[in-house]
């Protein structure tokens, strides 16, 4: 959990670093050279502009409808990640049972504690950092579309409801749904899970971290974050059901007992 928390903080470095790169300020177009620019930010340019064509010349529905048809392309990735995290759930009590075994803090009995841990996830085809790889796919898309909106005029200069599209959300709406949606969408994932420091810290640091950097980036960014989590939610609920109503029926039951 600690490596998945470094993880997310060092992908999220470089999307702050990447986002602030010279190219920003260079419009897009179909001529723009570089593996970046022709396989990330032009076609997510390209999607949005043609979307917009379909939709009543506007960009805000474009956005949301690009949004879902990404997260649909990604959605085998997230049926993995859900299958990954039911698994490492099922192997809780037995790594629980191997750290007693191995409980000395010395450095050789960590590390068979560390070997034994590895034969037991390759033992049941267990990956854990499986969770982390649907992040890994999103910075890219989410940098891209960063671009795509920034360095597409006629994306940063329309508005959508009330915003610009360019610009931050000047009441700061977006942001805070943002954060909450993170935090909902945190929440269903890890249900049903054995909550633990490391876990409770992540459900609190992501949606922080999408508040921080929604209130500076442009308020289409933050609604694409907003579509996207909403989407994740219901996904999650369809995926999870059976695991978030026993979740929420062992709350219940426990509230009773008290």
């Amino acid at each position: 959990m600690k490596k998945r928390i470094i993880l997310i903080i060092g992908i999220l470095s470089v999307f702050v670093l990447l986002t602030g790169c010279s190219e920003i300020k260079e419009p897009i177009t179909s001529g723009s050279t570089g593996f970046w620019n022709e396989y990330i930010v032009y076609p997510l340019s390209w999607l949005i502009l043609e979307g917009a064509h379909l939709l009543w010349g506007s960009f805000g529905l474009s956005l949301i409808v690009v949004t879902i048809l990404i997260r649909l392309v990604m959605l085998p990735l997230m049926i993995k990640q859900t299958r990954s995290s039911k698994a490492m759930q099922a192997l809780q009590p037995e790594m629980a049972e191997l750290k007693k075994k191995y409980s000395s803090k010395d450095q050789k009995t960590q590390q068979k504690l560390q070997q034994e841990t590895m034969a037991i996830f390759s033992k049941h085809g267990v990956n854990p950092m499986a969770g982390c790889f649907p992040l890994i796919v999103q910075m890219p898309i989410l940098i891209g579309f960063y671009h795509a909106i920034s360095r597409t005029r006629e994306i940063a200069q329309d508005n959508f409801l009330w915003f610009d599209l360019g610009d931050k959300d000047p009441y700061y709406i977006l942001p805070i749904v943002a954060g909450i949606t993170t935090f909902i969408q945190q929440k269903m994932m890890m249900a049903g899970q054995d909550q633990n420091p490391q876990m409770a810290m992540m459900l609190w640091m992501m949606p922080i971290m999408i508040v921080v950097f929604a209130f500076s980036f442009p308020a289409a960014l933050s609604l694409y974050w907003v579509v996207g989590n909403l989407f994740m939610i219901a996904q999650t609920y369809f995926i999870k059901g059976p695991d978030l109503r026993k979740a929420a029926a062992t709350g219940k039951a426990g509230g009773a007992k008290k």
